[in-house]
């Protein structure tokens, strides 16, 4: 990378909204992990769908969903975009005691789709945590990461650790 700068501050150092109006629109696509760890007791609850506040996942999906959308809003200088599709998994490693919200976000746009992903796997794992704070207070939202993007100008682009 030569010259780094952050596009988000002027030459002055001010924060500012980047203007993209001059770029291509093109498809763009991004896939976000977040991790909640808790006991493995815990974790069996939520895989059998036992948490005394009801199915975790599937209020996860539909929070990650939503939080997604609502990314220009929450993140100031984010653009709103216009998503095509968000797709959200949840898996529970109940030996590990991990739960795993996968956040993959999609449009066709001026630019990237990086945080509307991110944006809904960390919601999902709080509306883990929500759920299961009555039985375990402990749980820690451990790990918010994004493993892929595709489209753009720099193209597709894969953590290397993102087994």
């Amino acid at each position: 990378m030569s010259d780094p700068m952050l596009t988000h501050l002027d030459d002055q150092g001010a924060a500012r909204m980047v203007d993209v109006g001059a770029k291509p629109e093109t498809e763009r696509a991004a896939v976000a992990r977040a991790t909640v760890r808790v006991s493995p007791q815990t974790a069996s609850l939520v895989a059998a769908g036992n948490a005394t506040k009801g199915d975790v996942a599937a209020v996860a999906r539909i929070a990650a969903i939503s939080a997604a959308k609502k990314t220009g809003d929450l993140i100031p200088l984010c653009h709103p975009l216009g998503l095509t599709g968000v797709d959200v998994d949840v898996a529970v490693d109940e030996a590990a005691g991990a739960i795993i919200v996968t956040c993959e976000a999609r449009c066709y746009g001026r630019t990237g789709v990086e945080m509307e992903a991110m944006t809904g796997a960390s919601v999902g794992a709080l509306t883990v945590y929500d759920m299961v704070k009555g039985v375990e207070r402990g749980a820690v939202v451990d790990e918010v990461v994004l493993l892929e993007k595709r489209g753009g100008r720099s193209g597709h682009w894969r953590r290397s650790d993102s087994a």
